[in-house]
């Protein structure tokens, strides 16, 4: 099995994608009414390290980017599965489709 120690471009674009892909979907998905705040609190935490990602990125370092966007996705994630908003595509949330 091949160990990666680096991030590529390619796969830094990949997850670049996903997340953005992600972010816009929860963005748009209906909210749970009764805990609009925490849902919005959520989007803002995905929305902050997504941006922290994109900077990183310019800067050069693909791994703190990763790291953020590994970060960005898990408060998408989080808030799909306790049903924040209301998402059902499997390929981008750990949720039922």
């Amino acid at each position: 099995m091949e160990i990666n120690r680096e991030v590529s471009n390619e796969k830094l674009e990949k997850y670049f994608q996903i997340t953005g892909e992600a972010l816009k979907m929860a963005k748009s998905a209906e909210k749970d009414k009764s805990r609009i705040k925490e849902a919005e609190d959520f989007l803002d935490m995905a929305s902050r390290y997504y941006s922290d990602a994109k900077h990183f990125k310019d800067k050069g370092d693909f791994v703190l980017a990763f790291a953020a966007l590994n970060y960005a996705h898990g408060w998408l994630d989080s808030g799909a599965r306790i049903e924040l908003f209301k998402v059902k595509d499997s390929r981008l949330f750990t949720v039922d489709d």
